[in-house]
């Protein structure tokens, strides 16, 4: 069976995200709350420090310090869907979800290297 790291399965859900997300707006709401909710979920227990290791390497002050920055930004993402459902600010959003989560990614990479 394949292993998958945290990081990479989380991005995914984004991704799925993404392509949900030009389906039927209402139900997409509710779906897309759960979701980020779960990803919500994941990025405090990783900034938290109740995860302990991503990819074989154990999780630096640094890389939580990242993950609390996209758990910040989902509940932001979360809120304005909970106010308004605007397609075009929900896809941004997501983008720059992607975005931060890359960026996570990266700078673990990194960290993996030195």
């Amino acid at each position: 069976m394949a292993k998958f790291s945290r990081p990479f399965l989380i991005y995914r859900r984004i991704l799925k995200l993404e392509e949900k997300f030009h389906a039927d707006t209402q139900r997409l709401r509710g779906k897309l709350m759960q979701e980020l909710e779960n990803i919500f979920d994941e990025a405090c227990r990783i900034a938290k420090g109740e995860v302990k290791i991503i990819d074989e390497r154990e999780v630096t002050m640094k890389q939580r310090q990242m993950w609390a920055r996209i758990a910040a930004y989902t509940a932001q993402v979360m809120q304005g869907i909970a106010k308004g459902f605007d397609e075009r600010e929900i896809d941004e959003q997501l983008k720059e979800l992607r975005r931060l989560v890359d960026e996570a990614k990266a700078k673990s990479g990194a960290d993996r290297a030195a």
